[in-house]
Parts: structure tokens; C-alpha cells; sequence
């Protein structure tokens, strides 16, 4: 069986506890002083509402009230920038320590947002598609005197997708005019980019090529495992495939498949696209996700929830190179103990930063009126991608850190650098 969902307890405190863990190394090598700490560490506003909603359960109308989050962490380099996700385990705290995340990642890729997350505490199955709909507006309406184009700009999360940005889209034009840039993420046909909704997924494949490089890889013949098969996870997948990696595993909630010859990414997207959910899917051999952690394969990819890989289950995983796909999906306690073991961890504040980038790309498409192919969208993005790769590399050897210390190390220089020049 699968490992047990964890609580809403469990995941904020190893969210917040990860983040302080991984800073502090990063705090520690720029010599920071406690004042400098807490002030990059303070969120700029965070925001709690309540969102009354009558839904149908059980064959009668009731009224539901869902608590809905937005953490907006700095903004020193730019707009405040961060995904919405729907999803049960949604926690102020935990939506914290993601928001500082964003910030991170915007630093890293040297894109000028700052970072702030969001959410609804909600399981979007749950609800019809008219439901989920006015969920988003009400939201939305309670939300718009924070957010703006040049304030804070909203982007698909877990449980989110380019409808949700949609609806989101709508109802902020209704008292502010045609907003595209509102959000990212976006439908194309509404003015999202090109090429967007595979950005994150594309990056995470075009780094782990990056890393398997350094490590005499070869990405074509390389074995990969795959844990979520969301969009992030599809994605790369599918572009992984492409370079000549063998999937041997990929899976989602309802568990995975393992196929050693390799799985045909392409049927696996269409059967999730006409299912719903790789459950039925006959390209291979039933998996669970606990399973497939623990395969062993040159490439772990996590890209479903924060967490995935721990104390409890490091020692199963048998992988040379993991690439956090995901956020936050290996602890810090399980970091430490791979380290040890000499597996190499591509840190989500590096692997993933693709969909911020990509963000940030159809933001100034909005903003001009003038769209990009979808060829030159990803141009751009292995272009940002290879730089921020190749810096943290340098400052790695030069500090003899590993990569997830150098990224947050030069990261965490970039903010409080700006925060500086522009005075407290």
C-alpha cells in the first residue's frame, strides 16, 4: 500500500522546518547577522478568508465555508509571484514557507518577481465544475485589493489549471477592465503563451539533462522514475522521452505503473487525459508510489507533493540523482542522509524555476500585446535555465557546498541586495 496522507500538522511543520533548515546553510555561508535573517525571513502581508459556498452533497444543497490563503513573502526585486493551489492540506503555514520559496526562485533564475503562494483549503474533485467556478470567483473578488499587475500576480498550483486562471481572469476584469496580465498560466486563446503550460515540466528535463552531464550520464538510455504524473510530471515525462530517456515508471495518486522496457509516455498522457488518472493504464505492471521511490534507476524524479522522500524512506531510494520536480518533496533530514550517501539532489529552488520563467515570459507578452512562438518561449527559457544552472555550479566548486547550499546562497545574496538598495 501507499504511504498514509500525511496531516495538515505533519506537512506544515516539515514545511516551515525544511525551509529553515535549507536557509540556514545559506544564512551560515554569507555570514548573515540575525537582524538580516528575520528580515528576509518575514512575510511582507499574509491573508486568511473565509469563502461561503452552497454545494451539492448527498443529493441536497448545504453551505460549505472553505478558508482560502495568500502569503506575499517580498518583493524587493519585483511583483509578488506564486501559484494558487486547491488542495485539502492547504495551511497558512505551509503556504508560507512556499511563498518564501517563490522568492528563492524568482533570485535564482534572475527574473524581476518577488515571491508570495496561495490557496484554497478545498479537493477540487469534490466539487462540480459550476461549483469550483464561483469558488474561484469569490476568491477572486476577496483577493483583489492585494493582487495587480504590477502587485501580484497568481499562476497554476497543485489542483489548479489554466481554467482556473481563467475564471480568475474574468471576474478581476469585471471592476478592472481587460487584466490578461493578471495572471499566468492562462489558456492560450485568453493571451496565455505558447509553450507555458510545458515550461515547468521542460525545464525540470532540460537541468536533469544538465546534471546527468556532469555526473557521465548518458540521457539517452537513462533509466527514469517518475513519481506524480500531473502536469509537471507529464511534462517532463514526455520531453525526458523525447531526449532518448527510458521512463521505466511513472504515478499519480492512484498509483503508477513500471514498465523495464520502458513506458509509452505519450499512451500514459492519453489515458490520464480520457481517465482522469493512470489507474487502468496497460502499459505496464501495477505500481505504488512507495514502489516506485525505491526502484532502482539512474534518474528519481518526484514531482507530486512536498515530502515524498524522508527519513522513513530514504534508504529505500536507490537512484544516483534525484530532481525535485515537486516543492520541498525531500526533507531535510533525507537530504543530509543522500548527501551522505553520495546521491546528488538538483534542488526544487533550481529544478522546477522553469514555470516562473516561463511566467515571467507571458506576463510581458500580456503586457505588450505582442505573443511569442512557442519555440522562442522555450529558447528563452533553456537560455535562463543553463545560466542559473551554470552559476550555481561555479559557486558549488567554489565554496565546495553542495547544490541545493549554492542556489539558496545565491539566491538569498540577490534579495537582500536589492532590499539594501532600496532601504528598509
Amino acid at each position: 500500500m501507499d504511504a498514509p496522507i500525511r496531516s495538515t500538522d505533519e506537512t506544515l511543520c516539515h514545511c516551515q522546518e525544511d525551509q529553515a533548515h535549507f536557509l540556514e546553510r545559506a544564512f551560515e555561508q554569507l555570514g548573515l547577522d540575525d537582524s538580516r535573517r528575520r528580515l528576509l525571513l518575514h512575510s511582507f502581508r499574509e491573508i486568511s478568508v473565509q469563502i461561503p459556498l452552497e454545494v451539492q452533497r448527498n443529493g441536497q444543497r448545504e453551505v460549505e465555508t472553505f478558508t482560502g490563503v495568500r502569503v506575499q513573502h517580498n518583493h524587493a526585486r519585483g511583483p509578488f509571484k506564486g501559484g494558487l493551489r486547491f488542495h485539502p492540506l492547504v495551511e497558512q503555514g505551509e503556504v508560507r514557507a512556499l511563498a518564501q520559496l517563490m522568492t528563492w526562485k524568482s533570485a535564482l533564475a534572475d527574473i524581476p518577481f518577488g515571491g508570495a503562494k496561495g490557496g484554497i483549503a478545498v479537493d477540487p474533485r469534490q466539487l462540480s465544475t459550476g461549483e469550483l467556478e464561483t469558488l474561484t470567483k469569490r476568491f477572486t473578488q476577496k483577493m483583489a485589493p492585494v493582487i495587480g499587475v504590477h502587485r501580484d500576480i497568481p499562476a497554476p498550483d497543485v489542483g489548479t489549471s489554466p481554467q482556473v486562471m481563467a475564471w480568475i481572469f474574468e471576474e478581476y476584469s469585471k471592476t478592472n477592465g481587460h487584466t490578461p496580465a493578471i495572471v499566468t498560466g492562462k489558456p492560450v486563446e485568453l493571451g496565455g503563451a505558447e509553450g507555458r503550460l510545458e515550461a515547468t515540466g521542460h525545464g525540470v528535463a532540460f537541468l536533469t539533462a544538465r546534471a546527468c552531464l556532469g555526473r557521465d550520464i548518458d540521457i539517452a538510455g537513462a533509466r527514469v522514475a517518475v513519481q506524480g504524473f500531473g502536469n509537471v510530471g507529464m511534462h517532463t515525462a514526455r520531453r525526458l522521452a523525447e531526449l532518448g530517456a527510458l521512463v521505466i515508471a511513472v504515478s499519480d495518486v492512484d498509483g503508477g505503473v513500471i514498465c523495464e522496457s520502458g513506458i509509452d509516455v505519450l499512451e500514459a498522457s492519453a489515458h490520464v487525459a480520457e481517465c482522469g488518472s493512470l489507474a487502468g493504464f496497460r502499459g505496464g505492471d501495477p505500481i505504488t508510489n512507495a514502489e516506485l521511490l525505491s526502484l532502482p534507476c539512474d534518474v528519481l524524479i518526484p514531482a507530486a507533493l512536498d515530502g515524498s522522500i524522508n527519513c522513513d524512506n530514504e534508504p529505500g531510494v536507490r537512484a544516483g540523482l534525484v530532481v525535485e520536480a515537486a516543492n520541498m518533496p525531500v526533507t531535510h533530514g533525507a537530504d543530509a542522509a543522500l548527501k551522505e550517501r553520495g546521491v546528488e539532489v538538483v534542488p526544487d529552488v533550481l529544478a522546477n524555476v522553469g514555470g516562473v520563467a516561463a511566467s515571467y515570459f507571458e506576463w510581458v507578452q500580456n503586457l505588450q500585446q505582442l505573443p511569442w512562438s512557442r519555440d522562442a518561449l522555450l529558447g528563452r527559457l533553456e537560455e535562463h535555465l543553463a545560466r542559473a544552472f551554470d552559476t550555481v555550479i561555479a559557486l558549488r566548486e567554489h565554496r565546495g557546498v553542495d547544490l541545493r547550499t549554492a542556489a539558496y546562497e545565491l539566491a538569498v545574496a540577490r534579495v537582500l541586495r536589492a532590499v539594501e538598495l532600496r532601504g528598509f
